[in-house]
């Protein structure tokens, strides 16, 4: 008797969540807009986006009499700076970055809960970074901070023998990585990578500042995840 195999679906190498292919679209789109639109004046688009701890700090801004700005002003670099990047090599290395643990982290929490999820993130890193370089006149762009978020939560994803429960903080493969991962942004600090006069592509700071809101956060937002799962099966069995 002959026996016949149905042809398998061909799956994708790679499967990237949509929210994740739109942020880098977002990047790509938006260094486009700076290099080829804005050119000679990106230092003026730097200023008003990024973060810049100058403009907090009352001290500066009496002395060299510079106007701070209004309040949402002084709020947008706060989301704004995660957006901006120094280069083209830059946009590259926080897509490539963005891409694993990115994809991670949306296929666990879905479009709304990720782009919540990066966002506070990427604020967290900018108030540490704020806190330890207040009145600094350099200007801080980039979304490592956030992406350094989305590396915290995707270590606390590892399987952790417990269904879906996230690997505790106090745990082997946490502590292990959160040291690897501070070791590298404090060696960066002490030698001046990444860091020192003009754009600062991002500082080592914003990094952990990320880095541990991503472990911090990604406990409460799986809380958040399975609810939504349940509301969502709960309208299921009503329709």
């Amino acid at each position: 008797m002959a026996s016949f195999h149905q042809p398998q679906a061909r799956q994708p190498i790679l499967r990237l969540p949509g929210v994740v292919l739109v942020l880098i679209l977002l990047f790509v789109a938006i260094e486009a807009w700076r290099e080829f639109v804005i050119g000679p004046n990106a230092g003026a688009l730097f200023y008003r986006f990024a973060l810049v701890p100058a403009r907090y700090s009352h001290a500066y801004l009496t002395q060299h009499l510079v106007n701070g700005g209004n309040l949402l002003e002084r709020a947008v670099p706060f989301v704004s700076y995660m957006f901006l990047h120094a280069s083209w090599n830059h946009v590259a290395v926080n897509s490539v970055w963005l891409l694993p643990f990115g994809s991670v982290v949306a296929r666990r929490y879905g479009t709304l809960l990720f782009l919540c999820f990066f966002l506070l993130c990427g604020i967290a890193g900018a108030v540490v970074h704020l806190a330890l370089n207040w009145g600094s006149v350099s200007p801080v762009i980039g979304a490592s901070a956030a992406i350094s978020g989305l590396m915290g939560a995707s270590f606390r994803m590892l399987p952790s023998g417990r269904g879906d429960a996230l690997q505790p903080l106090i745990s082997a493969p946490v502590i292990l990585s959160s040291l690897v991962w501070v070791g590298v942004n404090v060696v960066a600090g002490i030698t001046g990578f990444g860091t020192g006069p003009g754009v600062h592509m991002v500082a080592w700071e914003a990094h952990l500042g990320g880095y541990f809101a991503g472990l911090l956060l990604a406990g409460p937002f799986n809380v958040l995840r399975r609810r939504a799962s349940r509301l969502e099966e709960s309208e299921r069995r009503l329709r």
